[in-house]
């Protein structure tokens, strides 16, 4: 059996920057097993597996070890695919997936992601989030993942977490951020616990990110970079309870995966 796959650099404008995800069009749904072992042989991030339908596309999101709730890079990297490699999409697409009907549409050279917006509530901060980042933050949020706020960009980019003791910590991800120098606000994104230890853009994190700074900096439109070791460079909007996540991308790899029947 024979599946195209894609290798796409998403939220960036070059090949080698942004977050890389696989895309793998399906006829139909493969068992779960197999897809777990085609994201964990293909180790990204991500693999999106997306399904035609008559008037949407099913969209699932797969890390080398576990099923994904939601995941901007992989969506962006999806939809660009479609548009831009296969010419299967106009200029809004659909996508069911486990975070209901999601949409990307473009404008002018961008693509931009129609998310619910997941602001994080209050908190105080772990003592454990506190010893794995070795900085005591600002502020905590907690909403899917903690947000740790620190005191400046460069504190974020310099900071070294433990991994095994944020592997510990009771939550998906770990979104660090600050204001940025060049840019609204700047974050880092860690999911150990995933088998992702730093991410390289997360577009998912921005759905709380969004939220917190457009409230922080009173702006509904913001630009926000991901100051990871690639890096990555994202344009946001803040709706309410939606959150828009624009960004580009960039192709690396086109080809097939040959399935073993016994797989």
């Amino acid at each position: 059996m024979k599946i195209p796959y894609f290798q796409v650099d998403a939220f960036a404008s070059r090949q080698f920057a942004g977050n890389p995800a696989g895309v793998c069009p399906l006829e139909e749904w493969l068992p779960d097993a197999v897809l777990q072992n085609i994201a964990m042989e293909n180790n990204q991030a991500e693999t999106a597996y997306i399904v035609k339908r008559p008037d949407y596309w099913d969209l699932r999101w797969f890390t080398p070890t576990v099923e994904m709730d939601l995941c901007g890079h992989a969506t962006l990297a999806a939809a660009f695919v479609l548009k831009d490699l296969l010419h299967e999409a106009d200029s809004a697409i659909r996508f069911q997936t486990h975070s209901g009907i999601l949409k990307v549409s473009d404008e002018n050279d961008l693509l931009f992601l129609d998310f619910p917006a997941r602001p994080g509530e209050r908190c105080a901060a772990p003592e454990l989030l506190v010893r794995a980042l070795g900085v005591r933050p600002k502020e905590v949020r907690k909403a899917r993942d903690y947000l740790a706020v620190l005191g400046s960009e460069t504190e974020v980019r310099t900071l070294q977490p433990n991994m095994a003791l944020l592997e510990q910590v009771d939550c998906l991800g770990i979104i660090v951020t600050a204001a940025g120098t060049t840019c609204d606000f700047v974050s880092r994104f860690f999911a150990p616990r995933a088998g992702v230890p730093e991410d390289p853009v997360t577009g998912s994190a921005h759905c709380t990110l969004i939220p917190y700074w457009a409230d922080t900096l009173a702006k509904r439109k913001l630009t926000a970079l991901q100051i990871s070791k690639r890096g990555g460079e994202l344009f946001c909007e803040h709706r309410g309870d939606r959150v828009n996540i624009g960004g580009r991308a960039a192709l690396y790899l086109r080809g097939e995966i040959h399935l073993d029947p016994a797989a």
